[in-house]
């Protein structure tokens, strides 16, 4: 008799559908396909990942302008400052996947990463707009003490939130669609090409819309701008809350990322004490055998990632020292129509919009035919292209700052440190391109190697590694340029960095980093190429 079935094992519509296995709603009850999950979710979600792009961009791109402008820190001071937070940004995902998998859940964490991101762009758009202190010495405007310090702040709130975000936003769209249904199995495929492009176009309108608005209107109304995005983003979030698939986090004491690694290298360190003392037992724990397999994936891998981080260090300098350099050149385009300098940055994601369709349509099926590998290249492979188009994207870099210095001094602009040399923004565009094709082959590549190549209950913590390659990139490069600005000044010199960029030597720097991107490189082919894959999908 239909009255003798459960009513929680009928579909919502009185149909005998049972509930979804393994996912339920926010609050814990049993779902159903048909008003849950697909599309109309994953588009609720994907509204606050797109948003919190658009944002992070729009501070992030104009940042460094903002510290040598209202807040009055040298250039030296202010590539510095924006490597650490962008350090911090990138490797707090690490932090954020743990507290996920381990304790919140991807909504709850969501729903903490909305209110953080609220109160991060709130707290940033009121430091923005405070008045800055008279000083009676000097005459001058200073920012005080206490805006200092509330600006920095909402930065690293900001950066907290992107931990929390970064290892959920994505990964909780997905969820939405149910692995083992042909239909919706084929929709999270698309929903991830589609992510990746709208991302893109996000970051683009970012660096061109958010920091002309900054620079023209005021920095108050263009943090604003990005404030009542993320609010409303939240509140399309959250009205999204009753159709989402929830998937119960991992406890905190079994197989989350974390405990899982730890034990893993736990049971390396007894296998190994065992091996050195000789102390062979014919029954040995086959658990702790498969545990220091595990270990020793993620230790093999270890050299591959430590010789990314020079492909890191030259994507440090693009918010920061590739700003600086435009804001120096003839920025006229069109007439009397001036680029913002950090609508420069635009060109980066173009040319990945251009690039990937052609690397997809027409690179890979003429390399797939030159090496046998159905996807052209190997992870390894592509990760060694991009990272040799970085070392071309830095030295054309180095070889266009020298060509501005010498420009400079032929119209006798080196102590002017406001006046614009005669050359044009055009020969900026290179070096973006190129970083921006360099992105394609190695930021996609170094996703794939790191997620497929940890063990399957690791991986989430495998794509916080990758996201850990810039993090801690970020992290030298700041401490790089600050260490080269004390011994380069030491003397009574001009820094490399000197806030008069055509006293600087920004050339030098750059090849700096195209020497240590060349001695990576071939460590890294070095070790790529004894590197042996594990499974059988991502054969050399």
């Amino acid at each position: 008799m239909d009255a003798e079935v459960p009513f929680l094992l009928t579909g919502s519509a009185g149909t005998d559908e049972p509930p979804l296995a393994g996912v339920s709603d926010f609050r814990g009850r049993p779902v159903y396909r048909d008003t849950s999950g697909g599309w109309r979710s994953a588009l609720f979600v994907s509204a606050v990942e797109m948003a919190a792009c658009f944002a992070h961009f729009g501070v992030s791109s104009n940042l460094i302008a903002y510290l040598t402008g209202p807040l009055g820190h040298s250039n030296a001071a202010a590539a510095a400052a924006v490597n650490a937070w962008s350090g911090t940004a990138n490797l707090m995902p690490l932090l954020g996947a743990f507290v996920a998998d381990s304790w919140l859940g991807r909504y709850r964490s969501l729903l903490l990463a909305c209110t953080l991101y609220v109160l991060g762009y709130g707290m940033i758009t009121l430091a923005s707009t405070l008045p800055a202190v008279h000083s009676w010495n000097n005459f001058s405007s200073l920012p005080s003490s206490q805006k200092v310090v509330l600006f920095y702040t909402s930065l690293y709130l900001i950066a907290v939130a992107q931990g929390v975000d970064k290892p959920c936003g994505l990964a909780f769209a997905a969820d939405q669609f149910d692995p083992d249904h042909p239909k919706e199995r084929a929709a999270r495929s698309s929903l991830f090409n589609w992510f990746y492009l709208c991302m893109v176009i996000g970051v683009a309108m970012a660096v061109t819309v958010v920091s002309s608005i900054q620079e023209n209107i005021g920095w108050g109304i263009g943090f604003g701008a990005l404030f009542v995005i993320m609010v409303f983003a939240s509140l399309v979030f959250l009205a999204g809350t009753t159709t989402y698939r929830v998937y119960t986090p991992t406890t905190i004491s079994s197989n989350s990322p974390i405990t899982r690694l730890a034990h893993s290298f736990s049971a390396l360190a007894r296998k190994s004490f065992s091996f050195l003392m000789k102390e062979h037992h014919q029954r040995e724990d086959e658990k702790d055998m498969d545990k220091s397999e595990e270990a020793r994936a993620v230790l093999r891998m270890l050299p591959i990632w430590v010789t990314c981080l020079a492909f890191g260090l030259v994507f440090a300098q693009v918010p920061t020292l590739f700003n600086k350099q435009g804001r120096t050149l003839d920025l006229r385009m069109f007439g009397a129509l001036e680029l913002p300098p950090a609508g420069l940055r635009t060109f980066g994601p173009v040319s990945i919009l251009v690039f990937m369709p052609i690397y997809d349509r027409v690179l890979v099926p003429v390399l797939r035919c030159a090496t046998g590998n159905p996807s052209g290249l190997t992870p390894l492979q592509r990760m060694g292209m991009g990272m040799a188009l970085s070392l071309v994207a830095v030295s054309v870099a180095a070889l266009v700052e020298s060509r501005r210095l010498v420009i400079a001094r032929e119209y006798g602009l080196v102590d002017d440190a406001s006046a614009t040399v005669p050359m044009s923004w055009v020969w900026l565009v290179p070096q973006y391109v190129i970083c921006g094709m360099s992105d394609v082959f190695a930021v996609v590549g170094m996703r794939e190697f790191f997620y497929d190549q940890m063990p399957d209950d690791l991986r989430s913590l495998g794509l916080a590694l990758s996201w850990g390659v810039m993090g801690v990139s970020s992290f030298i490069s700041g401490a790089l340029i600050s260490l080269i600005d004390r011994v380069t000044k030491s003397g009574g010199g001009d820094s490399w960095f000197a806030d008069n960029l055509n006293r600087a030597h920004l050339d030098y720097f750059y090849w700096l980093l195209a020497g240590v991107s060349a001695v990576e490189l071939v460590l890294y082919l070095h070790f790529a190429s004894s590197y042996a894959y594990i499974g059988k999908r991502l054969h050399r």
